[in-house]
């Protein structure tokens, strides 16, 4: 039987606000913004979409993954999707967007903290 290791609600709450995050970014900046143009698909914001995207997807697998690097890549999803929260809140008509970059933001910022590291630790929290 394969090992199966605990992870605990506050690891999974995070894994699906980071794949919440994932869709949503990526969903807005290939369909509203690329629909709207103009400042929406300015190389920075549309980068930075793009980029919050492919961050929370990398930070949900490694945390599925179980992975000792997984709260390094939580600090940097939290700082890119606050970085993306704002730029969407610039532009307007984009709250889904800037929703979903904050509840990201909160999850990968609790993880990063030491919340749900008890793969690494080797205990086991109970929810």
């Amino acid at each position: 039987m394969p090992h199966q290791t605990h992870m605990s609600s506050a690891m999974n709450e995070c894994i699906q606000q980071c794949l919440a995050c994932f869709t949503t970014c990526q969903q807005t900046a290939l369909t509203h913004c690329l629909e709207l143009g103009g400042e929406h698909v300015e190389p920075t914001h549309f980068r930075l979409m793009i980029d919050c995207a492919e961050v929370c997807r990398s930070a949900a697998a490694l945390m599925a993954n179980g992975s000792a690097f997984h709260a390094a890549q939580c600090v940097v999803c939290a700082d890119i999707c606050r970085a993306c929260a704002e730029s969407c809140k610039r532009l307007g008509n984009m709250d889904a967007c800037v929703q979903a970059c904050e509840r990201c933001a909160e999850a990968c910022e609790a993880m990063a903290g030491g919340s749900g590291t008890d793969q690494r630790a080797g205990t086991a929290a109970h929810s």
